[in-house]
């Protein structure tokens, strides 16, 4: 009788992020991903030690890819700024492995890739070196909160999207100006959470980054 086919970690990782494509991190297991393959968890074991680090390979393949031919072009906060677009756009084609990468991050060569580029930008910015590592822990958590949200934004069908409208009005425009005082009296000009969300995300990373740059100046 022929044994089972014996897998590769690039054959697992892809059958990984399918996956993951169609559900999300809480009921991706190795044991089904084992079942998907027609194997037994044993063997993918032999590849990656844990679902954690699974996992986690397969958010690194999204940021490799997303920093393949990447070519960093103005100054510092341009450099960002286009970094952050392009792993936005990634994420964004995949993006039930955003939360995977939000939740468990990467640890492979795309992620150092992405280090070694905002640490470039941010000394071309003329942070000094010892505030370097605690600028790039702010930027990669807004970064990563970002396109986490954004992506789990656009993981919500046309219907759900409609009734969390419809509840958030609902939320805002009935609620008490004895209770709320504020909310009632800006209810009409608040917005829900997903609504532009790209004017959103850029103007929040815009902010950040402009701050950034006066305390480099400080």
């Amino acid at each position: 009788m022929a044994g089972r086919r014996r897998w590769s970690t690039e054959e697992i990782l892809d059958a990984a992020a399918e996956l993951l494509r169609t559900g999300d991190a809480d009921a991706f297991s190795v044991r089904r991903l084992a079942s998907e393959l027609g194997t037994d968890s044993s063997s993918l074991y032999r590849h990656f030690r844990s679902k954690t680090e699974l996992l986690r390979a397969v958010a690194d393949r999204v940021l490799l890819a997303a920093m393949e031919g990447h070519r960093p072009e103005g100054d510092g906060k341009q450099r960002i700024t286009a970094l952050a677009l392009r792993l936005r756009e990634a994420f964004g084609e995949q993006p039930q492995l955003a939360a995977v990468w939000g939740r468990y991050a990467s640890s492979g060569d795309g992620a150092r890739l992405m280090m070694e580029e905002v640490i470039q930008a941010l000394r071309a910015s003329g942070i000094p070196d010892e505030e370097i590592p605690e600028r790039y822990h702010r930027l990669a958590v807004l970064i990563a909160a970002l396109i986490a949200f954004e992506a789990g934004a656009a993981t919500v069908g046309p219907d759900e999207r409609a009734q969390g409208m419809e509840l958030f009005r609902v939320a805002v425009l009935g609620a008490d100006p004895a209770r709320f005082p504020a909310v009632a009296h800006f209810a009409r000009d608040l917005r829900p959470l997903g609504a532009d969300r790209a004017a959103a995300f850029e103007a929040i990373l815009a902010a950040h980054l402009a701050g950034m740059g006066a305390a480099g100046r400080a």
